[in-house]
């Protein structure tokens, strides 16, 4: 059976001595172990960083951004081979396992213009012959643990900031798809980065706290759920860690009467079922205003349902693919019997799906729910499954409340042809990445990603000018030089004066 070992300086494979296992999602078979390290792993990691990070910050910024260039270039090169492999063990299906990559390529795109984003601020006559500047340092080594969903996209909007800004960065990445993360990290060092800049170490909650524990780490960047994530962002903090920790979400989709109602029934559909609902930026919660809007989003979203083709990975025309374990499969299922115990109506049930051939695979079919109501735990919590709830509202300012007193704060999006409408839910909604007749707002990469409230915790976001500033301190310096009249004896504090 394959083996998936550390990447890391100084760790070969066969050490381990605990090992997880990584399923086909398409079959439900064991398809390789993946090894599961500890303290011991992270030292050695920690110790090739530590010798290879001082020379790599002193490297100048263009430099550091040729091998951005030649990163971007192999990745585009290796796509398809890395959309197969990605989608092998996490089973979305490929095209999907595409865009994945591409959103994390686009912030090593970004990456590639560093010298600019590293500017420093100038101030010239500060006060007497006095010079003011500041300056953009790396923090050292950072690291990144990151979940199941993108183990493509979300590594690289972690490591290509961080690595950019002359850190060296370790990577834990998912136990379930972890293939791809090491594929990443060897063509990181195909394209020129010193060895020992970029690893990956593989494992579960033990090597979790061993990273968040370690003092030679410096920073830590976190996607998973909420509860793991407030664990992280605590303990990380209480080591004396700059920490971002992202969390889940509940993302709803308002849908005004004026709505244009197939655009946006197809953009529920694929926000809400694409990727088989594994996405913290899902949206599996329609709000239809009025009772009319309703009686219309739910009859054209049963047909458009019917429609839906549920395969494997490399099935060109399916719409999405498994889920990413049978225990996964499991708890979404216990989550629509949830839904339908607290009396909702259950609308499609895709409950016991199963796809000829592969029947051991861990699918979901799509689910419906209508007449959710706030009140419900099914409505309350993160499903992250193919599963659709509509919660009726009667009017703007009710449908407008729903997703600003929820738990979660990551997404919210508007269906609407009213400007004014957009505008001001846009500005009320208490919520961090909002999307006017854009269904999964997820900002372009010079931009930045990051929800409110239990969907994040710390206060600097992913990627853009937010990750360059997490991923580095600030150094001002205040500068004179004397000219050797007799004025220079005495200083003055420029404010003072």
């Amino acid at each position: 059976m394959r083996e998936i070992a550390h990447q890391i300086v100084g760790g070969p494979a066969g050490t381990a001595t605990r090992f997880g296992n990584v399923f086909d999602p398409n079959t439900g078979a064991i398809q390789a172990r993946v090894a599961l390290g500890g303290q011991a792993d992270l030292d050695r990691a920690i110790a090739a960083a530590q010798k290879v990070q001082p020379a790599w910050a002193a490297t100048n910024p263009q430099r550091r951004a040729r091998v951005m260039f030649k990163f971007k270039e192999l990745i585009e090169q290796n796509m398809q081979a890395l959309a197969e492999l990605l989608a092998s063990e996490h089973g979305k299906v490929v095209d999907d396992a595409k865009g994945d990559i591409q959103r994390g390529l686009e912030v090593v795109e970004v990456c590639c213009g560093l010298p600019h984003m590293l500017k420093g601020d100038y101030t010239e006559g500060a006060g007497p012959g006095i010079d003011v500047y500041s300056m953009r340092q790396p923090l050292g080594i950072g690291a990144g643990i990151t979940p199941f969903n993108f183990p493509a996209m979300i590594p690289m909007w972690m490591f290509a900031p961080a690595i950019a800004t002359g850190n060296a960065f370790i990577l834990k990445p998912s136990e379930r798809d972890p293939s791809v993360p090491n594929r990443l990290c060897e063509l990181f060092l195909e394209a020129g980065a010193p060895e020992g800049l970029l690893q990956v170490v593989h494992g579960d909650k033990e090597m979790v706290d061993a990273i968040l524990d370690h003092p030679a780490i410096a920073a830590v960047s976190f996607v998973g759920s909420s509860d793991i994530a407030h664990y992280v962002y605590s303990r990380g903090v209480a080591a004396g860690k700059r920490v971002q920790a992202m969390g889940g979400a509940k993302n709803h989709g308002i849908v005004m009467p004026d709505a244009d109602m197939d655009q946006a029934v197809n953009d529920l559909i694929g926000a809400a079922y694409g990727s088989a609902g594994e996405r913290c930026m899902a949206l599996p919660v329609a709000v239809p205003v009025g009772e009319e809007t309703a009686d219309r989003l739910r009859e054209k979203l049963v047909a458009e349902i019917g429609k839906l083709r549920v395969g494997i990975s490399t099935d060109k025309d399916a719409q999405y693919g498994p889920v990413v374990s049978a225990q996964h499969k499991a708890k979404i299922e216990q989550w629509i019997q949830t839904g339908v115990d607290e009396g909702a109506e259950l609308v499609v049930d895709g409950r016991g799906f199963s796809l000829q051939g592969y029947e051991k695979g861990f699918f979901v079919g799509p689910s419906l729910f209508d007449h959710v109501t706030p009140e419900m735990s099914a409505y309350k919590e993160e499903i992250f499954g193919p599963v659709l709830q509509i919660v009726r509202a009667k009017n703007f300012e009710e449908a407008l409340e729903l997703p600003t007193k929820h738990q979660y704060g990551n997404g919210v999006a508007i269906f609407t042809r009213n400007g004014h409408a957009a505008r001001e839910f846009a500005k009320r909604v208490q919520v961090g990445m909002v999307g006017i007749n854009v269904p999964i707002p997820v900002p372009v990469s010079y931009h930045s990603f990051g929800g409110w409230k239990r969907s994040a915790f710390g206060d600097t976001n992913q990627y853009g000018m937010e990750g360059i500033r997490f991923w580095t301190k600030v150094k001002t310096v205040t500068q004179r030089w004397p000219d050797g009249g007799a004025g220079d004896s005495a200083f003055i504090i420029p404010t003072m004066g």
